[in-house]
């Protein structure tokens, strides 16, 4: 798997790449990140991306020839045509299923945003996906590049410490695409908060259970939605709707 990553603030990436469980991954090539700085592919002294907008307003916008440049180079790294994704508020937002399609994939070219924008031209041309983190807006795209490469490199064989570690996040598919469960570890007792009984009584089915509609709970206090969801499919038990149906008795 291949990432290359179009950015004006390639430094950014260093203690990205070399901090936490993913840098094994990074380090050993499992996963590779290529960065590349569009300046490189600026003409003039000054090598300059960015220009003021047509029309007028504030800030100023991003070139498209050295854009168009850099990924030229980029795809002719990797040997062959790539997926280009432009992080942007108009872009789908990136959730657990589209983290497990670019886990799946050979990569991507990621391209990094800054200033007002980016020459239109060159996305209409060259862009082939848009995604966005969310309705707020960054400085840049490089935070939410990271986003991505780290949510797909975790999904890698042999990435985390326990494989099936993933398995239990929020939003997969073997949790019915709740969130998770709360989580507890020594001591027993901390500042007057004991851990819940059922997760001490050694009982294995009694703790799925109390896990299970933790899950339930705080899905569907904090994102209801995900429970419509998961019983448009199915995918909720009869014990998990009367569970469900006594919550909503005591809000």
């Amino acid at each position: 798997m291949r990432f290359d990553v179009l950015t004006l603030f390639p430094e950014l990436f260093a203690p990205f790449l070399q901090s936490g469980v993913t840098r094994r991954a990074y380090g050993t090539g499992q996963v590779q990140v290529h960065l590349w700085n569009p300046r490189d592919h600026a003409e003039g002294n000054y090598r300059r991306v960015d220009d003021r907008p047509f029309g007028g307003g504030p800030g100023m916008v991003m070139m498209a020839q050295p854009l168009s440049d850099c990924l030229d180079a980029a795809l002719a790294a990797r040997g062959g045509p790539a997926p280009v994704v432009l992080f942007s508020p108009a872009g789908e937002p990136l959730r657990h299923a589209s983290v497990e399609h670019w886990a799946a994939s050979e990569g991507a070219v990621l391209l990094c945003g800054r200033y007002e924008g980016i020459d239109q031209r060159f996305i209409d041309a060259r862009v082939t996906h848009q995604i966005s983190l969310g309705d707020f807006v960054l400085s840049g795209g490089e935070i939410a590049a990271m986003a991505l490469i780290d949510a797909v490199t975790r999904l890698q064989p042999g990435v985390l410490g326990d494989a099936g570690s993933h398995v239990q996040d929020s939003f997969n598919p073997a949790l019915d695409g709740l969130l998770d469960c709360p989580h507890y570890t020594r001591p027993e007792l901390w500042a007057g908060q004991a851990v819940p009984a059922p997760l001490l009584s050694g009982h294995h089915v009694q703790i799925e259970r109390w896990r299970r509609d933790q899950r339930l709970r705080i899905t569907a206090e904090r994102r209801p939605e995900l429970i419509a969801a998961a019983r448009a499919a199915g995918r909720l038990s009869r014990e998990d709707e009367q569970f469900l149906a006594g919550t909503r008795s005591t809000l």
